[in-house]
């Protein structure tokens, strides 16, 4: 058993041991990021660890993959529209430079970012967004939460 659901992220979603979890969808898992300094930020993760690469998947699977993505995002999109009047847009990212498995990265946008970085890539944030305990998710973040899974839920329904 993983005494910390972080080392084996994809595992501990299987076996309901992730606390980050929102839901499970149809290609992996959508979670809520460990660091909350773009309120909303979200991963979806593959649903099988062996998996590095988009083009790991099969066609059906590939495709499941990237409308799992595209919930996750509008579902994120939503939640974050109605809690801050001045969200701006969603980014959407797969890059797979650091954690060796399959994710998306879905990145809510706001106007009031710094504005050297409002129009550029979130990774160029300083280090203490991503380390400083201030960021980190936490229970503060549970309506946050909480709105994004109903939303995944509402997309769900609506797309049957």
């Amino acid at each position: 058993m993983v005494d910390d659901w972080r080392t084996d992220r994809i595992g501990s979603a299987r076996r309901g041991e992730n606390p980050t979890v929102l839901r499970r969808l149809r290609a992996g898992f959508a979670v809520i990021g460990d660091v909350q300094f773009l309120p909303g930020y979200s991963v979806l993760l593959v649903d099988d660890p062996a998996v590095e690469r988009l083009s790991d998947l099969s066609g059906d699977k590939r495709l499941a993959f990237l409308s799992d993505m595209d919930r996750l995002g509008e579902a994120v999109e939503r939640a974050c529209r109605r809690r801050d009047a001045s969200f701006r847009r969603v980014n959407l990212e797969i890059l797979g430079n650091t954690d060796g498995f399959l994710h998306a990265h879905v990145w809510p946008r706001f106007g009031w970012e710094p504005a050297e970085l409002v129009r550029k890539p979130v990774w160029l944030y300083p280090p203490d967004r991503w380390t400083d305990e201030q960021y980190a998710l936490g229970p503060r973040h549970d309506l946050l939460r909480t709105a994004i899974g109903e939303e995944l839920d509402r997309l769900r329904t609506a797309n049957r």
